[in-house]
């Protein structure tokens, strides 16, 4: 099991570039668009930058569900791989068997 203070500052990083996404994604488009004057796009990244660093969505950390466990995870079905295999072999997957041959 992780540590409960990381689980939670990721989930904290999680809402927060949930609702920074649509301010983010605005700047970013009158950044890249070159037809607009320079001075226009330095001010949105000027502004970029002053939207908190835990806003952006790759600063969040894939974790584990059931364990907050940061590495070996599958993203589809966000478990770590010894949360999976142990509900795999439990039966607690639909469709997910083990290997066998």
């Amino acid at each position: 099991m992780a540590k409960t203070s990381s689980v939670e500052k990721n989930n904290r990083r999680a809402r927060l570039a949930k609702t920074h996404a649509p301010k983010r994604a605005a700047l970013k488009k009158v950044i890249m668009n070159r037809e607009l004057p320079v001075e226009d796009r330095f001010e949105a990244t000027i502004r970029l930058a002053q939207l908190p660093r835990n806003g952006a969505k790759n600063r969040v950390r894939l974790r584990c569900a059931l364990t907050g466990r940061p590495r070996g995870n599958y993203r589809k079905f966000q478990l770590s791989r010894n949360m999976l295999r142990e509900l795999a072999s439990s039966g607690q997957i639909p469709g997910l068997t083990k290997a066998s041959w």
